[in-house]
């Protein structure tokens, strides 16, 4: 039989793609466009726009690291009291994880016999799993998480730094802008697509406050403009 494929299995990894690419997206090209609204040359506007890709990159992958580790810690310490539970009570456990299935809607008497042949199998799996709700899947995995969000960041913030080079000094601000809008837009309707949601209101509420922090910004920037 063919495994039926559910869109909440992509949630985690699509929300942290999402979410990496667009915070290094608006804040670099933020970043780019209030510097560069600011009047700076090139140069300072490249130099602002590098540092930010790389330390919001290196911030990224420092918090998911920090995040997902203390997720691990507490997975293992729950882990680690299963194991000793199971060692010194296993009928209560067993009783336990009967209850669990019960409440699913299982009969007791059918209950009982899935708690006995998992728990044969496999009890501190099925405690795990039913219990405490982990599973091979949802596992925290520290370095992949760092990795993954450092990358979806730098991806998204590359856009703006290469605009910057390439853009005629006098339009920076505007190119970097509508740019990094419409990049935004086609995120959020594509996260909306393969979440199942709206495709319009996905694009629209991601382009809404991208286009709220670059205007901050290059307000900013206005206020502390240096040409004279």
């Amino acid at each position: 039989m063919k495994p039926e494929d559910h869109r909440t299995s992509s949630t985690g990894w699509l929300r942290a793609a999402v979410l990496g690419a667009n915070d290094g997206l608006i804040s670099t090209a933020s970043l780019v466009a209030g510097v560069a609204a600011a009047g700076s040359d090139r140069h300072a506007v490249l130099l602002a726009g590098v540092a930010g890709l790389i330390a919001g990159a290196m911030s990224m992958a420092a918090g998911e690291y920090v995040s997902v580790s203390s997720q691990a810690d507490s997975e293992k310490a729950d882990l680690a009291r299963e194991r000793r539970e199971l060692a010194t009570d296993p009928v209560g456990e067993r009783s336990e994880l009967k209850g669990i299935y019960v409440q699913r809607g299982l009969s007791p008497a059918l209950a009982s016999k899935v708690a006995d042949e998992l728990m044969a199998k496999d009890a501190l799996a099925a405690h795990a799993r039913d219990e405490l709700g982990m599973t091979e899947q949802t596992k925290a995995r520290p370095l992949q998480a760092a990795v993954a969000s450092a990358a979806s960041f730098t991806i998204g913030a590359l856009l703006p730094v290469i605009l910057t080079i390439v853009t005629p000094e006098s339009r920076i601000v505007w190119v970097v802008t509508i740019s990094a809008l419409v990049l935004l837009a086609v995120l959020g309707a594509l996260a909306a697509k393969i979440g199942g949601a709206k495709i319009a209101r996905g694009a629209l509420r991601v382009a809404f406050w991208g286009a709220m922090a670059m205007a901050f910004s290059t307000l900013v920037g206005r206020a502390f403009e240096t040409r004279t």
